[in-house]
């Protein structure tokens, strides 16, 4: 791959986009590498939590300008594929079976907010800046807004989606958009350190169920959501991980998974 690249250490996979001279920025070769390198990360049986990164000094700049302005040319089912194509992208991070983990450290904008934000988890430096700037270029966060106003609410998604003004790392961790700030020097470490954490301590099954079970579950009625939960629950108490964890706790025996 051209803009992308995929690695392993220590069962943690490393995604990194590597379009530093364009700050990152999506497009259709970028969109179909990064989906590639997920897909990769999913069914390797050698990592369990992913981490996704990037070069250069921009963590990423949102769609490439030149490439929408191309696109202009295109009518509606030429746009509509091509806009399908970054949907896909998005919902295949969300749904994605393990652990996404965002290490941000440069300024995540518009498309590369979503992209940040879409992770499981967000850590970032004090210096970068968060923001869909969409509004201000006559172009919509249409995509993106789907999964913001789950993340943080519909009064947030507004301020931040209306306004396309940009916040700060601290402003990004008071929305929710991300959950750690952490000094620049520390940034690389203490994503691993948290990675290897859920790595060493957490059952890959459970982590999986969990993650699908918020996704699936913000879809349904009150009584629906109650019956899938119990359902799942009765489901998780035969799973081979249980019997191994409860029956290490009762012996107070460490359980490395």
């Amino acid at each position: 791959m051209d803009f992308v690249y995929y690695e392993v250490q220590d069962r943690v996979g490393y995604i990194t986009l590597a379009r530093a001279e364009k700050r990152n920025a999506l497009n259709y070769e970028v969109v179909s590498e990064l989906k590639r390198a997920f897909v990769a990360a999913e069914e390797d049986e050698t990592c369990k939590v992913i981490v996704l990164r990037a070069e250069g000094k921009v963590f990423c700049a949102g769609a490439d300008l030149e490439y929408i302005q191309k696109l202009q040319e295109n009518d509606y089912h030429e746009n509509l594929l091509d806009s399908t194509h970054l949907m896909e992208l998005f919902r295949l991070i969300y749904t994605l079976k393990k652990v996404v983990i965002a290490q941000i450290h440069g300024h995540a904008i518009a498309g590369g907010c979503g992209l940040a934000a879409i992770c499981d988890f967000g850590f970032t430096v004090p210096e970068a800046k968060f923001g869909y700037t969409e509004v201000k270029i006559g172009f919509i966060p249409a995509i993106v807004k789907v999964f913001l106003l789950r993340k943080i609410g519909e009064a947030r998604a507004k301020q931040l989606l209306l306004t396309g003004d940009l916040i700060s790392a601290a402003e990004a961790e008071q929305y929710g958009l991300v959950n750690y700030v952490v000094p620049t020097v520390e940034l690389e470490q203490r994503v691993f350190a948290f990675a290897q954490k859920l790595c060493n301590e957490n059952s890959k099954q459970s982590m999986e169920v969990t993650k699908e079970m918020i996704a699936r579950v913000q879809e349904m009625t009150l009584e629906g959501g109650l019956q899938y939960a119990a359902e799942m629950n009765a489901v998780a108490r035969s799973s081979e991980d249980c019997q191994r964890g409860i029956a290490a706790f009762l012996n107070k025996e460490p359980i490395n998974w």
